[in-house]
């Protein structure tokens, strides 16, 4: 072989790296974290993996529950797709751009002219509140709904 096809290969190969998360990106690289014991087989590392699909399933589903009601609905349910990551490719890729976006998110909010923004907003907001509240003690006094006599 020549060098041209040396360095071809060299850059395959990096790039590849970068796309499994070996490269100097500083992510780790995608793919199974279950044990070695259990990858060497290939049924014992099956039921690895449908018993970590169906914990995960179970810890979205109660997450999803939790949207509606009391609870850290959201927080539930990434902690569902993080225990699908420790074995599934697609959610550690789902994992790797929602950390990504809320980065992004995250530095977006504290940029100095975004923060001046909401804090109007923010300011709007409560004036118009308080003016709907003042409307309604005018109009209906300070009664408590659940005191109301009809």
């Amino acid at each position: 072989m020549n060098a041209e096809s040396d360095e071809r290969q060299e850059v395959a190969a990096a790039a590849a790296g970068a796309a499994t998360g070996d490269g100097a990106t500083g992510e780790p690289a995608l793919g199974s974290r279950a044990p070695q014991f259990i990858k060497r087989h290939r049924s014992l590392h099956v039921s690895w993996q449908v018993g970590v699909f169906i914990v995960g399933l179970a810890v979205v589903i109660v997450g999803i529950i939790m949207l509606p009601l009391p609870g850290p609905g959201w927080v539930v349910i990434f902690g569902g797709m993080a225990i699908w990551a420790t074995e599934f490719v697609w959610a550690q890729l789902v994992l790797r751009w929602t950390k990504r976006k809320v980065t992004e998110a995250a530095q977006r909010a504290l940029d100095p002219r975004v923060r001046k923004r909401n804090i109007i907003l923010t300011t709007i907001a409560l004036v118009i509140c308080a003016a709907a509240m003042a409307v309604y003690v005018v109009k209906f006094g300070l009664v408590m709904p659940w005191k109301i006599e009809e």
